[in-house]
């Protein structure tokens, strides 16, 4: 059909246009994106966008992708039902992160801004400045300040791609710790499987905790941790990331020389 032939739009030509850029678009689309695919001089009812995205999402019942909308906008994403059988489209080894890098993840999520002495001080050891380049990289945490103190150091929170890597549209959506026992709660764009749960519960003692998180600071529980790398699953899926019991050393705790 020829979109331009109308001065005005069905509700079912709309849907198909919502449907088409969703799929197409290799990112989140937001309202106003999707709202901008329909020309000025075409009488678009109000609501319409809206009311598209809603029947898509219940077209989606018993399928095998779901419509979600995350803090970049809305996107399909498989179901974590299926993606067992998903997952095997893609061969490549899965991604890793140690028990630091999971830890130092939990506390800027839940404490930020908070600054790099802070997460040493509550964890009792020092952080590797290759954790804090990881998570960069991974666009998952930001400098967003500096703390008004001698050396003014940075302030790390997190970012809009956490958020999608979550299927969170804002940080209040993050539950709170007392009731986050599995972070998998949070349903992830397409979920890996963790390594074995033998794996998990008897981690390395060199990555072991010298001081209690959640007695310190009810900030983080181990269960959180444990889990977050079932939940952090990267946007390309062909890559799947696990918990990392043995781990390289090249992020491993050290003793901390200052607290920032």
């Amino acid at each position: 059909m020829d979109v331009q032939s109308d001065s005005s739009l069905g509700a079912e030509l709309i849907q198909a246009v919502v449907e088409a850029a969703l799929l197409a678009s290799s990112q989140p689309l937001t309202l106003p994106q999707l709202q901008e695919l329909f020309p000025l001089d075409q009488a678009l009812p109000e609501g319409a966008v809206e009311a598209a995205l809603a029947a898509l999402h219940a077209a989606c019942d018993g399928r095998g992708v779901e419509l979600v909308e995350v803090a970049s906008g809305y996107r399909y994403q498989v179901r974590r039902e299926v993606h067992p059988w998903v997952a095997r489209l893609w061969a490549e080894r899965a991604q890793r992160y140690t028990r630091a890098t999971l830890e130092t993840l939990a506390l800027i999520a839940y404490r930020q801004p908070i600054t790099r002495g802070e997460i040493e001080q509550i964890r009792g050891v020092a952080v590797s400045t290759n954790i804090i380049k990881t998570l960069e990289e991974r666009e998952w945490i930001r400098v967003i300040g500096h703390r008004d103190v001698p050396g003014r150091p940075a302030l790390f929170g997190t970012t809009r791609l956490f958020l999608d890597y979550f299927n969170l549209k804002s940080l209040d959506e993050l539950p709170p710790l007392s009731e986050l026992r599995d972070l998998s709660e949070l349903e992830p764009q397409l979920p890996f499987e963790v390594e074995s749960a033998a794996a998990v519960a008897a981690p390395d003692p060199e990555d072991a905790l010298p001081v209690s998180l959640e007695d310190a600071t009810d900030v983080v529980i181990p269960p959180f941790v444990a889990h977050l790398a079932d939940a952090a699953s990267d946007s390309n899926p062909s890559i799947s990331t696990s918990f990392d019991t043995k781990a390289a050393d090249d992020d491993a705790d050290t003793a901390p020389e200052h607290i920032a």
